[in-house]
């Protein structure tokens, strides 16, 4: 190791702490704050749509894009075939199945 990565790495790690505290702190002030207190019902239901746009988003995006570009391949007809599957209410498991088969037929065809 050279000279000059020791500090590379104990900066690196420094930084991994203060991230870490940072995320402990930001976790801890609502309870904190609130402390038991129930949340107007205006602010429930905000929070109740996060969780749903949070994933579609990421679903969106892991989806559409590669890098910073936007990339239509066989990844959106599995996604397709799985919001269709649980639109028909079928299995979760039935669910993964058909979204990698498809997935994969739409790759083999392309």
């Amino acid at each position: 190791m050279s000279p000059g990565g020791a500090e590379a790495v104990t900066s690196t790690w420094l930084v991994v702490a203060l991230v870490g505290a940072g995320t402990v702190a930001i976790k801890a002030t609502g309870p904190v704050l609130l402390g038991g207190r129930k949340l107007p019902a205006r602010v429930s239901s905000v929070i109740g749509l996060l969780a749903p746009a949070l994933l579609a988003a990421l679903v969106v995006t892991q989806t559409l894009a590669s890098g910073r570009h936007l990339q239509v391949d066989a990844r959106l007809l599995g996604v397709a075939v799985a919001g269709i599957a649980l639109w028909r209410k079928a299995p979760v498991l039935v669910v993964i199945v058909l979204a990698a088969a498809a997935t994969a037929i739409g790759r083999l065809l392309v």
